[in-house]
């Protein structure tokens, strides 16, 4: 078993996973940016967040989780590439909040700028 195991559900150590995207390598597809964002939500990585949000969607401020949230766990349903440079990601990352459990079920777009995926919005399902 991992040291530090990455948060994303792959079967890894943090630096060898999502650790790495966080240090700067751009992901090599929307699946794993989708990866890589979710485990920077759970270690409150802020600026990761923003730096993979497309400009024009990504919000002004991005609220930091409320106190006692635990993330956990993330299930990629499905991943689609519609074409080179976009691609959808299906998921549903579970949290728990003062004993009640939630899942937030997304589909998400993204796309390919200048060689490095990013998110651009989603639809809950």
């Amino acid at each position: 078993m991992s040291a530090d195991p990455c948060p994303c559900g792959r079967p890894l150590d943090y630096a060898a996973c999502c650790g790495r995207w966080h240090a700067g390598a751009p992901a090599p597809d929307a699946e794993t940016l989708m990866r890589s964002r979710y485990t920077a939500y759970v270690r409150g990585l802020d600026d990761y967040v923003r730096a993979t949000w497309a400009p024009e969607t990504c919000p002004p401020t991005i609220d930091p989780d409320p106190p006692g949230l635990r993330w956990l766990g993330l299930d990629v349903k499905r991943h689609r590439m519609i074409d080179a440079d976009h691609a959808t990601v299906e998921f549903v990352a579970r949290s728990k909040l003062g004993g009640r459990a939630h899942r937030l079920h997304e589909l998400s777009r993204f796309e390919r700028r200048d060689g490095r995926w990013l998110y651009v919005d989603g639809d809950l399902a």
